[in-house]
């Protein structure tokens, strides 16, 4: 068993302890006595949280960090000929994938909520946690984004009872938790240059799906993931949607305004309580449907979790308002798959700005090579579109596709790097972002929206076009 790979362990070691995915695991692991070092390669508000903690951080990776270390940590991003990775796996000592160790914390839960879905992960465990929170409910929380009520992306309970947990199918990696409670968003060609195609992809949540001891939390409008939990038994099965016919679902829809929604959330047909929403777009409705349904399970009462969504304002990078100057409205969002930037930008287009801006940073070589006329599409719904060199992350451009290929292709579209240039570097990265911020200070105009959006670092233009513009 896995778990016993902690048995004895005193010093573990956290490469790249800096990462959304690795600081919550610091947060639970610190918590239960384990002492903790980390490294990490750029300076973060993240890295400041962790040395609040008392935990010594390593800047820059080195094979002398790794000393002292009986257990080694490091996320999947880490590129295979990093030094401090390759000392480690020389060393002898145990080396785990971050998902393997979150993997080995969800099994130390009675009711490990595990959120799962192509999209809208973030937003819906955040929604979860702040309602669990609000009712002051004693719970851990690994969320992928920063959550304002919680202080970060990670909460150690003091008991080990309940946990929201987001559950990534990034290289099946979900598929190590041990989740009681499973919620499944929705299912979408995502990630096919691991999981090929779409029925790969079905498969896997089905698997999820079957490793969940407990209860399933299905959304019923979304035609996958009604495929990939087809047939399966032995679960308690509760149903969220728009239809009358699931078991939560939201009625009597009032938009008031471009970020507030009202509707009465529903429960096997009789009213549970009424919702203010104050995030923008349709989908968030579904997800606050979904974050009620699981927090209900939970045992969250109906008046905190109308409170919860009330005083929810979104998780960090999820159509978070920078700021506004001179009228220009400047956000930004996590968005990175053209499904979730359709939502993302059909949402800000029915705000009522005079125009919207993407600012859009593509991510990785192989989700843009192959989902080029997805991007397309879903980039073009946006009045203007500003694009920068594509973040290939831990792939080499084997492809030969450059972000002229997509920016081509897109009316109203704006990319400065012109040449098919070799990979990015720090420098001309920099220079890049550097374009793109005086380009948007000179031509973005009062009652405009400019937002950045992708998985990236892309959150940096928004901020320095804030500190332009002041």
């Amino acid at each position: 068993m896995k778990e016993s790979i902690l048995d004895g362990k005193k010093h573990i070691h956290f490469i790249g302890i800096g990462g959304s995915g690795m600081y919550p695991l610091a947060q639970i692991l610190h918590s239960k006595g384990f002492y903790l070092t980390g490294s990490d390669n750029n300076e973060t508000e993240t890295l400041d949280a962790v040395r609040k903690m008392g935990i010594p951080v390593f800047l820059g990776q080195r094979a002398e960090n790794i000393e002292g270390a009986d257990l080694i940590v490091h996320t999947a991003a880490i590129m295979a000929d990093n030094p401090e990775l390759i000392a480690s796996k020389a060393s002898g000592i145990p080396v785990l994938e971050r998902s393997e160790l979150l993997g080995i914390v969800t099994s130390w839960y009675e009711n490990a909520i595990c959120v799962s879905g192509t999209h809208g992960k973030t937003t819906t465990s955040s929604m979860i946690t702040q309602i669990l929170y609000t009712q002051k409910i004693d719970i851990s929380a690994f969320i992928g984004g920063k959550l304002p009520c919680i202080g970060g992306s990670g909460l150690a309970g003091e008991k080990n009872d309940i946990l929201v947990c987001e559950a990534c199918e990034f290289v099946d990696t979900f598929l190590k938790l041990y989740p009681d409670t499973s919620v499944i968003l929705n299912v979408d060609a995502d990630h096919l240059d691991y999981f090929k195609t779409l029925d790969n992809i079905i498969r896997s949540f089905r698997k999820f799906a079957e490793k969940t001891t407990k209860t399933l939390i299905i959304n019923a409008d979304d035609a996958n993931t009604m495929k990939a939990i087809d047939g399966i038994t032995g679960k308690n099965i509760i149903t969220f949607g728009t239809a009358s016919s699931c078991n939560y679902y939201p009625a009597d829809i009032e938009k008031i305004n471009g970020t507030e929604t009202k509707y009465t959330l529903m429960h096997d047909g009789k009213p549970l309580t009424r919702i203010v929403l104050n995030v923008p777009g349709t989908h968030n409705v579904l997800n606050s449907v979904a974050a009620a349904a699981a927090a209900h399970n939970a045992g969250a009462a109906p008046e905190f979790i109308a409170q919860g969504l009330n005083e929810f304002r979104g998780a960090k990078r999820r159509f978070e308002i920078v700021g506004k100057i001179n009228d220009i409205t400047i956000a930004d969002d996590y968005a990175h798959h053209p499904a979730e930037l359709t939502v993302t930008l059909n949402a800000a287009m029915q705000m009522g700005y005079k125009r919207v801006w993407a600012v859009f940073q593509p991510f990785t070589f192989s989700r843009t090579s192959m989902l080029l006329d997805d991007f397309v599409k879903a980039l073009s719904i946006a009045d203007k579109v500003v694009l920068t060199n594509i973040m290939g992350s831990r792939e080499k451009n084997t492809l030969n596709i450059f972000t002229k290929d997509l920016g081509d292709k897109i009316d109203n579209c704006i990319y400065f790097d012109k040449d098919k240039s070799a990979e990015q570097t720090n420098e001309n990265k920099q220079a890049d972002f550097d374009k793109i911020t005086d380009y948007i200070c000179q031509n973005a105009s009062a009652g405009d929206l400019v937002i950045t959006l992708g998985c990236g670092d892309v959150y940096k233009i928004a901020r320095a076009i804030c500190n332009k513009l002041k």
